[in-house]
């Protein structure tokens, strides 16, 4: 099953790169002015992000010509596919998207990525993000990336109308609270109320059991060494995380986050674990009644993740790349970037009347709360540790082996630093 479905998904990447490198050549007809934009947004929310951003940089950059070359696929797990064959074969795209944090490492390390701690400088937005951030983007004392936002990763989002049904008044700020809710509505006739999609979906949902159970200091642990993967706190929290699946429906392989969520829209499931872009594409996609919570157990936890964007050595046009980034980084990008996405400014200086109810208890939880990063977005884990977490995490969604899992995540952390 794993192995038909990794053969799968290389062949779609690897037509998606043929296609891209077609339409480059058809696109680009010498075109030195044109800025490919690389990214794994195509639809709902994330394309309305990206639309608005192109909008911005079209008025701050009129001498270049912004090119789509988004290839789709939840969290970017076929575009990443497509880039690494392209960095390999020498054919970059002029920027790429890419999640901020330890996810970059391995790009640096091999070379692929331009310093743009100049930029920096040049662009003020060493004044403009937080301390915190630009100590997160900086490696061995320079920085290869501009985040575009920050997302939060640990919210639960609910269908109103289920949850009224099934007497669920009460938002559960407990794991067995939760366990209680998800009853009554499977009780009330649902009968899978956790709508939840395929390997980096589960791996999200994991995370938040293992925040709730260990607790911030103790996660935070696992990426960097400080806390045993082989617990007794590990091991509870598997058993918790194996819970829940039990309420999932079972076609969650099959399914990207898209498709996991109109499950909810349509009230075949009242809870679904996503980062909040999912606000944005509910609201896109003309669904209003839903309510959201940061997941039951991690209290004032802010899991962060950050969508940024490179210049690759080797881009055919550097200095659209350039003015791109600039663009990404600058308040207006920001503003109406965000806006549309779902998820906030790195910035600052960014006022939150300019943005809708949820961005603005985002931004308010930001200031607040305890940051935690995200391995399955990149923030806490390399490329390597994502993709043996995304594989066990597959793994044990069909054989439901709680001690192979565990047994998976140390060896993976083991040999990829996390632990």
């Amino acid at each position: 099953m794993r192995s038909s479905r990794l053969t799968a998904m290389t062949a779609a990447a690897m037509a998606a790169l043929l296609a891209l490198t077609a339409c480059g050549d058809d696109a680009g007809g010498g075109d030195d002015n044109a800025v490919e934009v690389f990214t794994w947004w195509a639809d709902g929310g994330e394309k309305a992000g990206l639309d608005a951003l192109v909008g911005v940089f079209d008025d701050q950059c009129p001498a270049q010509t912004f090119e789509n070359g988004a290839v789709a696929g939840g969290a970017g797990a076929n575009a990443k596919q497509v880039l690494a064959s392209r960095l390999q074969t020498g054919s970059p795209p002029d920027t790429f998207q890419a999640h901020a944090g330890a996810e970059l490492v391995d790009y640096i390390t091999a070379g692929q990525l331009e310093d743009l701690s100049a930029g920096y400088d040049e662009w003020g937005l060493r004044e403009a993000f937080p301390d915190g951030l630009i100590e997160n983007l900086t490696y061995d004392g320079k920085i290869y990336s501009v985040p575009a936002n920050i997302h939060r990763a640990n919210v639960v989002w609910t269908n109103k109308q289920v949850l009224t049904d099934a007497g669920v008044t009460e938002t559960p700020t407990t794991m067995a609270g939760f366990i209680a809710a998800l009853d009554a509505v499977r009780a009330n006739g649902v009968s899978a109320p956790l709508a939840v999609g395929t390997d980096w979906t589960q791996l999200m949902l994991l995370e938040t059991v293992l925040i709730t159970d260990l607790g911030p200091q103790r996660f935070t642990g696992l990426w960097d060494g400080g806390t045993d993967w082989r617990g007794a706190d590990v091991t509870r929290a598997i058993a918790d995380y194996d819970r829940l699946l039990g309420y999932a429906n079972g076609d969650r392989d099959a399914l990207d986050w898209t498709d996991a969520e109109r499950l909810l829209m349509n009230g075949q499931a009242g809870f679904q674990l996503m980062g909040d872009w999912e606000a944005a594409d509910l609201d896109a996609k003309g669904f209003r009644d839903y309510g959201y919570f940061t997941f039951p157990g991690n209290g004032e936890t802010f899991q962060w993740l950050a969508d940024s964007f490179t210049l690759p050595r080797g881009a055919p046009n550097p200095e659209g790349a350039r003015c791109w980034l600039r663009t990404v980084g600058s308040s207006d990008g920001q503003r109406e970037f965000n806006t549309k996405k779902g998820s906030i400014p790195a910035r600052t200086d960014a006022d939150p009347a300019n943005y809708p109810a949820y961005q603005q208890t985002a931004m308010a939880d930001w200031r607040t709360a305890t940051p935690v990063p995200s391995c399955a977005h990149g923030s806490a884990c390399s490329q390597g540790m994502l993709e043996a977490a995304n594989s066990a995490v597959a793994k044990f969604s069909t054989d439901r082996d709680a001690g192979a899992l565990q047994d998976a995540l140390a060896q993976a952390a083991t040999r990829y630093g996390a632990g």
